[in-house]
């Protein structure tokens, strides 16, 4: 799991061959005023899911992981905390890995909470359980699907 604002974004494109692609596709678009839907940057390699979401307490956060795509998650508009943990130490699934839906959930409690302001990203690996959404009111951000 990565935090960081988009002015260190450049760090991290060694750590995927389509990151630096998924990056400045981010830079070339106007958030703000898209409307919330799935737009493709690279056919499946990369594509870009627009999300305004309410947001819903930490007790109501469930873990999930993807195997096919990593998350860049990054924040334009309220305050998210996202609960993680590893994923190696999961033991309480809530159901089978959907293959086709890239994901899988889990009823293990998170073990830590971290929250993103605007400006700032996470980057997910499938390594990393993640529980999106916890917070109060709502956000709008941009989640990056990043095939690894």
């Amino acid at each position: 799991m990565i935090l960081d604002t988009l002015d260190h974004a450049s760090r991290y494109f060694g750590l995927n061959p389509r990151l630096e692609r998924a990056f400045r596709a981010l830079e070339s678009l106007d958030l703000e005023q898209m409307a919330p839907g799935r737009y493709e940057i690279d056919g499946e390699e990369i594509f870009l899911n627009l999300a305004h979401a309410e947001l819903k307490p930490s007790a109501a956060a469930k873990l999930e992981v993807h195997n096919r795509y990593l998350d860049v998650q990054l924040l334009f508009e309220g305050r998210e905390s996202f609960g993680w943990s590893p994923r190696a130490e999961l033991r309480e699934p809530e159901s089978q890995f959907d293959a086709e839906r890239d994901i899988q959930f889990f009823a293990d409690p998170p073990q830590t909470f971290y929250t993103l302001v605007p400006g700032q990203f996470t980057i997910l690996f499938p390594e990393d359980a993640h529980a999106p959404l916890v917070g109060e009111g709502a956000v709008r951000k941009a989640i990056l699907k990043v095939r690894v």
